[in-house]
Protein backbone atom coordinates (compact mmCIF):
# COMPACT_ATOMS: atom_id res chain seq x y z
CA UNK A 1 0.00 0.00 0.00
CA UNK A 2 1.60 3.72 -0.76
CA UNK A 3 1.33 6.43 1.25
CA UNK A 4 0.94 10.33 0.59
CA UNK A 5 3.85 10.95 2.57
CA UNK A 6 7.74 11.81 2.92
CA UNK A 7 9.76 8.96 3.18
CA UNK A 8 13.39 8.79 4.79
CA UNK A 9 15.84 6.15 4.28
CA UNK A 10 19.00 6.28 6.22
CA UNK A 11 21.89 4.04 5.99
CA UNK A 12 24.74 2.87 7.45
CA UNK A 13 27.15 1.05 5.39
CA UNK A 14 29.89 -0.80 6.28
CA UNK A 15 32.59 -3.53 4.86
CA UNK A 16 30.36 -6.34 4.97
CA UNK A 17 27.22 -4.83 6.07
CA UNK A 18 24.34 -2.10 5.23
CA UNK A 19 21.76 -1.30 8.01
CA UNK A 20 19.21 0.52 6.79
CA UNK A 21 15.72 2.08 8.74
CA UNK A 22 13.03 3.69 6.76
CA UNK A 23 10.88 6.54 7.99
CA UNK A 24 7.77 8.50 7.22
CA UNK A 25 7.03 11.81 8.23
CA UNK A 26 3.77 13.24 6.97
CA UNK A 27 4.28 16.95 8.58
CA UNK A 28 7.99 17.10 8.19
CA UNK A 29 8.86 17.59 11.56
CA UNK A 30 8.22 14.50 12.91
CA UNK A 31 9.46 10.92 12.10
CA UNK A 32 7.63 7.63 12.48
CA UNK A 33 9.47 4.09 11.86
CA UNK A 34 8.35 2.16 9.31
CA UNK A 35 10.86 -0.56 9.43
CA UNK A 36 14.86 -1.26 9.76
CA UNK A 37 16.94 -4.39 9.17
CA UNK A 38 20.20 -5.05 7.83
CA UNK A 39 21.78 -6.82 4.60
CA UNK A 40 24.84 -8.80 6.20
CA UNK A 41 27.42 -10.71 4.45
CA UNK A 42 28.17 -8.64 1.28
CA UNK A 43 30.68 -10.16 -1.08
CA UNK A 44 29.95 -14.16 0.98
CA UNK A 45 27.16 -15.15 2.18
CA UNK A 46 24.52 -12.00 1.67
CA UNK A 47 21.14 -12.46 4.27
CA UNK A 48 18.79 -9.39 3.77
CA UNK A 49 16.74 -9.29 7.18
CA UNK A 50 13.97 -6.37 7.87
CA UNK A 51 11.37 -6.10 10.40
CA UNK A 52 8.87 -3.60 11.17
CA UNK A 53 8.48 -0.83 14.19
CA UNK A 54 6.60 -3.50 16.39
CA UNK A 55 9.41 -5.87 15.48
CA UNK A 56 7.53 -8.22 13.09
CA UNK A 57 9.81 -9.95 10.70
CA UNK A 58 9.35 -8.88 7.52
CA UNK A 59 12.03 -10.70 5.39
CA UNK A 60 14.69 -13.37 6.37
CA UNK A 61 16.19 -14.77 3.51
CA UNK A 62 19.55 -15.83 1.94
CA UNK A 63 20.59 -14.43 -1.09
CA UNK A 64 22.87 -15.52 -4.15
CA UNK A 65 26.23 -13.80 -3.35
CA UNK A 66 26.80 -13.00 -7.04
CA UNK A 67 23.69 -10.15 -6.37
CA UNK A 68 25.47 -8.69 -4.05
CA UNK A 69 29.15 -8.64 -4.68
CA UNK A 70 29.84 -4.91 -2.49
CA UNK A 71 28.23 -2.19 -0.82
CA UNK A 72 27.18 -0.33 -3.94
CA UNK A 73 24.85 -3.20 -5.24
CA UNK A 74 23.83 -3.74 -1.59
CA UNK A 75 22.14 -0.45 -1.23
CA UNK A 76 20.31 -1.12 -4.41
CA UNK A 77 18.69 -4.13 -3.62
CA UNK A 78 17.63 -2.26 -0.06
CA UNK A 79 16.36 0.99 -2.33
CA UNK A 80 14.12 -1.80 -4.05
CA UNK A 81 13.06 -3.40 -1.39
CA UNK A 82 12.29 -0.64 0.60
CA UNK A 83 10.17 -0.04 -2.93
CA UNK A 84 8.64 -3.02 -3.45
CA UNK A 85 7.53 -3.45 0.36
CA UNK A 86 6.39 0.14 1.36
CA UNK A 87 4.97 1.07 -2.19
CA UNK A 88 7.76 4.01 -2.16
CA UNK A 89 11.13 5.73 -3.03
CA UNK A 90 12.92 7.62 -0.74
CA UNK A 91 12.37 11.33 -1.00
CA UNK A 92 16.05 12.15 0.55
CA UNK A 93 18.32 9.57 2.25
CA UNK A 94 20.96 9.98 5.31
CA UNK A 95 23.73 8.28 5.71
CA UNK A 96 26.32 7.56 8.47
CA UNK A 97 29.85 8.79 7.08
CA UNK A 98 32.90 8.06 9.52
CA UNK A 99 35.44 10.88 8.82
CA UNK A 100 34.23 14.71 7.84
CA UNK A 101 38.00 16.11 8.71
CA UNK A 102 38.38 19.38 9.66
CA UNK A 103 35.89 20.93 7.44
CA UNK A 104 32.27 19.21 8.13
CA UNK A 105 31.34 19.47 11.65
CA UNK A 106 27.53 19.70 10.97
CA UNK A 107 25.31 17.37 8.08
CA UNK A 108 26.02 18.31 4.46
CA UNK A 109 24.42 17.39 1.45
CA UNK A 110 26.24 15.72 -1.06
CA UNK A 111 26.92 16.62 -4.44
CA UNK A 112 30.09 15.41 -6.69
CA UNK A 113 32.66 17.78 -4.68
CA UNK A 114 31.56 17.27 -1.65
CA UNK A 115 32.13 13.44 -2.09
CA UNK A 116 35.74 13.88 -3.63
CA UNK A 117 36.27 15.98 -0.65
CA UNK A 118 35.35 12.89 1.54
CA UNK A 119 36.57 10.65 -0.77
CA UNK A 120 40.37 12.13 0.06
CA UNK A 121 39.81 11.66 3.49
CA UNK A 122 40.01 7.67 3.30
CA UNK A 123 43.50 7.58 4.38
CA UNK A 124 42.30 8.82 7.65
CA UNK A 125 39.41 5.67 8.07
CA UNK A 126 40.28 3.22 5.30
CA UNK A 127 38.55 0.62 7.18
CA UNK A 128 35.17 2.70 7.16
CA UNK A 129 35.01 5.93 4.93
CA UNK A 130 35.07 3.82 1.53
CA UNK A 131 32.12 1.40 2.74
CA UNK A 132 30.28 4.39 3.85
CA UNK A 133 30.96 6.58 0.77
CA UNK A 134 29.94 3.98 -1.55
CA UNK A 135 26.33 4.10 -1.37
CA UNK A 136 25.99 7.35 -2.50
CA UNK A 137 28.31 7.70 -5.33
CA UNK A 138 26.17 4.62 -6.46
CA UNK A 139 22.63 6.76 -5.67
CA UNK A 140 24.11 10.17 -7.01
CA UNK A 141 24.88 8.21 -10.49
CA UNK A 142 21.35 6.52 -10.32
CA UNK A 143 19.69 9.21 -8.93
CA UNK A 144 21.40 12.82 -9.25
CA UNK A 145 18.55 14.98 -7.61
CA UNK A 146 17.74 12.49 -5.26
CA UNK A 147 19.10 14.81 -1.80
CA UNK A 148 21.71 12.89 0.24
CA UNK A 149 22.83 13.73 3.76
CA UNK A 150 25.93 12.91 5.38
CA UNK A 151 26.27 13.01 9.11
CA UNK A 152 29.34 12.79 10.66
CA UNK A 153 30.73 10.50 13.53
CA UNK A 154 33.59 13.19 14.06
CA UNK A 155 30.93 16.20 14.33
CA UNK A 156 30.07 15.48 17.72
CA UNK A 157 33.65 16.26 18.77
CA UNK A 158 34.28 19.66 17.44
CA UNK A 159 34.25 23.09 19.41
CA UNK A 160 35.64 21.42 22.48
CA UNK A 161 39.21 23.34 23.64
CA UNK A 162 41.71 22.96 20.91
CA UNK A 163 44.57 21.32 23.00
CA UNK A 164 42.39 18.79 23.26
CA UNK A 165 43.26 17.99 19.60
CA UNK A 166 46.93 18.23 19.82
CA UNK A 167 49.26 15.51 20.32
CA UNK A 168 53.04 16.55 21.41
CA UNK A 169 54.45 16.79 18.20
CA UNK A 170 56.75 19.46 16.86
CA UNK A 171 54.46 22.96 15.57
CA UNK A 172 55.66 21.46 12.23
CA UNK A 173 53.32 18.53 11.94
CA UNK A 174 50.56 20.33 13.87
CA UNK A 175 50.57 23.08 11.31
CA UNK A 176 50.34 20.31 8.32
CA UNK A 177 47.17 18.70 10.11
CA UNK A 178 48.32 16.10 12.10
CA UNK A 179 45.90 16.11 14.99
CA UNK A 180 43.50 13.89 17.07
CA UNK A 181 39.92 13.13 16.11
CA UNK A 182 37.23 12.02 17.90
CA UNK A 183 34.96 8.92 16.77
CA UNK A 184 31.52 7.44 17.46
CA UNK A 185 30.11 10.61 17.70
CA UNK A 186 26.82 9.82 16.07
CA UNK A 187 26.21 7.14 19.23
CA UNK A 188 27.45 9.61 21.55
CA UNK A 189 25.27 12.13 20.04
CA UNK A 190 21.88 10.35 20.19
CA UNK A 191 23.40 8.85 24.40
CA UNK A 192 23.53 12.67 25.16
CA UNK A 193 19.71 13.72 23.69
CA UNK A 194 18.50 10.46 25.47
CA UNK A 195 19.86 11.05 28.68
CA UNK A 196 18.73 14.75 29.13
CA UNK A 197 15.37 13.19 28.33
CA UNK A 198 15.33 10.43 31.09
CA UNK A 199 17.95 11.63 33.32
CA UNK A 200 18.10 15.52 33.12
CA UNK A 201 19.94 15.96 36.47
CA UNK A 202 22.65 13.98 34.87
CA UNK A 203 22.64 15.18 31.80
CA UNK A 204 23.66 18.51 33.28
CA UNK A 205 26.76 17.24 34.73
CA UNK A 206 30.12 15.25 33.80
CA UNK A 207 29.30 11.77 32.23
CA UNK A 208 31.21 9.37 31.37
CA UNK A 209 29.80 7.00 27.97
CA UNK A 210 31.08 3.95 26.95
CA UNK A 211 30.39 2.82 23.01
CA UNK A 212 31.31 -0.76 23.19
CA UNK A 213 30.99 -2.92 19.69
CA UNK A 214 33.98 -3.81 17.23
CA UNK A 215 35.93 -0.87 17.99
CA UNK A 216 35.35 0.72 21.68
CA UNK A 217 35.92 4.41 22.91
CA UNK A 218 34.88 6.14 26.10
CA UNK A 219 34.13 10.14 25.71
CA UNK A 220 33.78 12.58 28.64
CA UNK A 221 30.59 14.29 28.56
CA UNK A 222 29.76 18.05 30.44
CA UNK A 223 26.00 19.37 29.97
CA UNK A 224 25.73 17.10 27.30
CA UNK A 225 28.72 18.28 25.02
CA UNK A 226 32.31 16.01 24.48
CA UNK A 227 34.93 17.67 26.49
CA UNK A 228 37.17 14.96 25.85
CA UNK A 229 37.95 13.66 22.73
CA UNK A 230 37.23 10.04 23.05
CA UNK A 231 39.60 7.36 24.39
CA UNK A 232 39.62 4.47 21.41
CA UNK A 233 40.73 0.73 21.49
CA UNK A 234 40.31 -2.12 19.31
CA UNK A 235 40.67 -4.26 22.45
CA UNK A 236 40.07 -4.30 25.90
CA UNK A 237 41.24 -6.27 28.43
CA UNK A 238 39.05 -7.53 31.71
CA UNK A 239 41.32 -8.13 34.85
Amino acid sequence: EGFNMTCILVLNAGSSSIKFAAFRSDDGDTLELLQQGQLAGIGSAPRLQAHDAAGHNLVDRALDNRSVPDAAAAETLVNDWIATHLGATPDAVGHRVVHGGVDFWQPVRVDAAILDRLAALSPLAPLHQPFNLAPIRALLQRQPQLPQVACFDTAFHHGHAPEIDLYALPQSLIAAGVRRYGFHGLSYEYIASRLSSVAPALARGRTVVAHLGNGASLCALQGGAASTAPWASRRWKAW
